[in-house]
């Protein structure tokens, strides 16, 4: 059984971020019905729903709704945004019961401008993580900083530690990845890593990763893919809007591609040019 399903409700985006691929696939938006389907598909097959592959989840105004329908259906959420709605957003999301965990990639302020600017969207995010946790959301703020603390914004951490160092039970306490800044809030720090492209360098054919054993990938307009990082879907599977997702996960592309993971021989081009599974040395 797969754990989590990366469920693209749209793949419009509000920035260009550095560390972000992009796509040029035409901007769409998943519709409330075609969510529903998608969700009852899923059910049984994975646990998790991860509102992410590319765009950002909080431009969608049906937002709410498929955080409902997702409650109901029993799934457990997970939200990846680059944090500048979060401020618009934020009591829809912390009275939203399936939201488990919200994923903010704080290094989008790179994509803003000017030192005001700045300022708000910190105070956006932070405030939020606050709220949310208190409602017994997980919130992990991230730096795609390279992966050392002594990497770290000085200007990030400056005014995190003025914005949380003044609440009771705030601890700082080291983690394999960041810091626990306190109950349920997180601040992680992570590698830039070349996204998989076809006209990307090669990488290799020996290495592996958990697509199809532990995740899927399904874009806005239905394409199954085998993980979240298939930005421009280079490796359509089939539609879950055409085709029962059992049949896609048994077909004979996701079965040769379970197969080659498996026992470490890549067969397909965009996997054998995936930086992210190269730097993870799975």
């Amino acid at each position: 059984m797969l754990k989590k399903a990366f469920l693209e409700i749209t793949n419009a985006c509000n920035l260009s971020c550095s560390f972000c691929h992009g796509t040029k696939r035409k901007i769409r938006y998943m519709t409330t019905e075609e969510f529903r389907y998608i969700a009852g598909e899923l059910r049984g097959t994975v646990e998790y729903l991860y509102f992410h592959v590319m765009g950002e989840p909080l431009l969608h105004p049906g937002l709410g709704e498929f955080l409902s329908i997702a409650g109901e259906m029993g799934f457990q959420v997970i939200l990846t945004t680059n944090g500048t709605l979060l401020n618009r957003q934020s009591d829809l999301l912390c009275s939203a019961g399936a939201l488990k965990k919200v994923s903010i990639s704080l290094h989008s302020f790179e994509a803003n401008t000017g030192d005001r600017l700045l300022e708000d969207y910190l105070t956006d995010c932070f405030t939020f993580c606050q709220k949310a946790a208190e409602q017994g959301i997980i919130c992990v703020m991230r730096l795609w900083n390279q992966g050392g603390e002594e990497d770290l914004n000085p200007t990030i951490l400056e005014r995190m530690h003025s914005f949380f160092d003044p609440m009771e039970n705030t601890e700082w306490k080291s983690t394999y990845s960041g810091w626990r800044i306190r109950d349920r809030i997180f601040l992680e720090w992570g590698q830039y890593f070349d996204w998989p492209d076809l006209e990307g360098e090669y990488r290799g054919n020996t290495h592996t990763c958990y697509a199809l054993r532990d995740q899927i990938g399904i874009l806005c307009d239905g394409t199954v893919v085998p993980c979240c990082l298939d930005a421009e879907g280079s490796i359509p599977l089939g539609n879950i809007l055409e085709t029962p997702i059992a049949e896609i996960l048994a077909g004979p592309r996701a079965a040769a591609m379970k197969k080659a993971l498996e026992n470490r021989r890549i067969t397909e081009p965009l996997c054998q040019r995936c930086g992210y599974a190269h730097m993870k040395k799975y």
